[in-house]
């Protein structure tokens, strides 16, 4: 599981476009803590990111009143969830393409533009159904954001840097992922869930205003071709590795245990032994702080344990959460959320981190094919989460999640025996 590896990945993308010979670090021109624009690049991918999660799970914590409005099952309003992230999962790779002729910037912009003006739409709909849908579209929209942003940083900003970067557009993920579910859990409680929705859509326009003038202009981005026939050869590349291919199902594995948990914790807390109001449900969403902090500090766990023990330990702490969770104490429900989120969050920043370090060439197309395997997985959490639920109460929730983190930890021990298996291999040195 080396960097080293990744031979196979780089021969096709060169199609794309032949990058700029790297620079040597002493004229390195890429952004880096305390240089000229990194304190901006930062904030505006935070907001980038705070405004993606508000908007994707904008209904997630409303699920119980949108299933009393329109009569439907917990099932079937997990299709809102599911919907969105869904749209998102299918719609990455091209909007990726996009962003290799039209620039990261551009397709970031676009993506913000067009997602805003429908969550503006959101709280109109007349029934499940177009909800749905605008749902779909909206994550669609979204899937500008994620992939060019991680193929943005990896172009932008050294080395060294980038895991700590990319950490703090994840903990900008976090952060709009709580305070959308925080804000909307008291408002829908005073004023109803499309008011809720509305409010996020107002600030995700904010957001989006301030990313657009405060991200700087890209410096180190060559256009290069979108021809079908040059992505499917950078994908097949990018699939052959068996790295890549081992961060995309941890992602996608991760995202399946945070997709059931957070999908179905609110009709768990609203029915006994718990029976809580919608505002203090959304703010339990307050565990997302959580997720902050170890996404942005994941650089340093790699630094200290390795990737492979940064994703075990990731692994450990969500499988303890959810063990923790099945207790009938609000307290318990509560240190198991955060331990889940804290060791999700964690294994999100490491795994796309190492995505973006390993592909030297089609970064776009790499971190794209990470995203969709993570919002596949979020679709299966939140559906089969709350089918599990429905079949088994939060047991069965808990029972997906386990069997996800089973995978996760699973694939690592895979990819630790490979990298023994290649040390070994490795010619001894003469003397």
């Amino acid at each position: 599981m080396t960097p080293a590896s990744t031979g196979a990945s780089t021969t096709v993308g060169a199609a794309a476009r032949v990058p700029a010979p790297a620079p040597s670090p002493a004229s390195d021109s890429r952004m880096a803590p305390g240089g000229p624009g990194y304190r901006r690049m930062s904030l505006a991918l935070f907001l980038a990111g705070v405004a993606t999660f508000a908007l994707l799970y904008s209904t997630q914590a409303l699920l119980p009143l949108i299933s009393g409005d329109f009569g439907v099952a917990a099932s079937e309003a997990s299709w809102t969830v599911a919907a969105a992230t869904g749209g998102l999962a299918l719609f990455v790779l091209p909007m990726s393409a996009l962003s290799e002729r039209y620039g990261r910037r551009t397709v970031m912009t676009a993506s913000l533009a067009v997602a805003v003006t429908l969550g503006l739409l959101v709280p109109f709909a007349p029934s499940i159904g177009v909800l749905v849908a605008l749902r779909a579209l909206q994550g669609a929209a979204l899937a500008g954001l994620p992939a060019s942003a991680q193929a943005y940083l990896a172009e932008e900003v050294t080395p060294r840097a980038l895991v700590t970067a990319i950490g703090l557009f994840v903990a900008g993920n976090s952060v709009g992922g709580m305070s959308g579910r925080v804000i909307t859990g008291w408002v829908a409680q005073e004023w109803g869930w499309r008011t809720a929705v509305g409010v996020i859509g107002v600030i995700a326009v904010g957001c989006a205003v301030a990313f657009r003038l405060l991200l700087p202009a890209p410096r180190h981005f060559t256009p290069g071709s979108i021809g079908p026939r040059v992505l499917a050869a950078t994908v097949r590349d990018h699939l052959a590795n068996p790295l890549l291919r081992r961060l995309y199902a941890i992602g996608a594995l991760f995202m399946t245990v945070f997709g059931g948990v957070y999908t179905v914790i609110g009709y768990r807390l609203t029915g006994a032994p718990f029976s809580l109001p919608q505002g203090i449900i959304g703010s339990i969403f307050l565990v997302y702080l959580v997720g902050t902090v170890s996404a942005s500090t994941a650089g340093r766990l790699v630094g200290r344990l390795g990737r492979r023990g940064a994703l075990y330990l990731a692994g450990g702490t969500t499988a303890a959460g959810l063990l923790l969770s099945l207790a009938p104490s609000l307290p318990m429900v509560l240190l198991g959320l955060v331990l889940i989120t804290a060791g999700f969050f964690a294994g999100h920043a490491v795994a796309s981190s190492a995505v973006s370090k390993t592909a030297t060439r089609g970064r776009a197309q790499a971190s794209a094919l990470y995203q969709s395997a993570y919002y596949v997985g979020s679709s299966v959490g939140s559906t089969v989460g709350a089918m599990a639920f429905h079949s088994g109460g939060w047991a069965g929730t808990v029972g997906v999640g386990l069997l996800a983190v089973l995978g996760v930890v699973s694939i690592t021990l895979l990819g630790t025996r490979a990298a023994r298996v290649a040390a070994r291999r490795e010619p001894v040195p003469a003397h």
